[in-house]
């Protein structure tokens, strides 16, 4: 799987973990983007979210996913593992 994943995550938040945690059980490596105490990064996820604010929130090669119950529900569905590898 050779997907570019970038994961906008906050300390300590339980849905944060539950998402890199899947990646990691597929084997997926994550650009990990701390953003919570960070205007800037915060303000970029904002934008490329379309103003969602929740933690975390998940890009696969640049598309939006949403949050860890999106990327829950990707799995669920059997679509997650398409999309990691292309």
């Amino acid at each position: 799987m050779s997907a570019k994943v970038e994961v906008y995550t906050k300390m300590f938040c339980p849905f944060c973990i539950r998402a890199v945690a899947l990646f990691d059980k597929k084997g997926v490596k994550i650009i990990d983007i701390p953003a919570a105490n960070d205007k800037v990064k915060r303000a970029e996820m904002n934008q490329r979210s379309n103003g969602r604010n929740t933690f975390p929130q998940i890009f696969i090669n640049g598309e939006h996913i949403g949050g860890s119950d999106d990327l829950a529900a990707l799995e669920r569905a059997g679509k997650l593992d398409a999309m990691l590898a292309a």
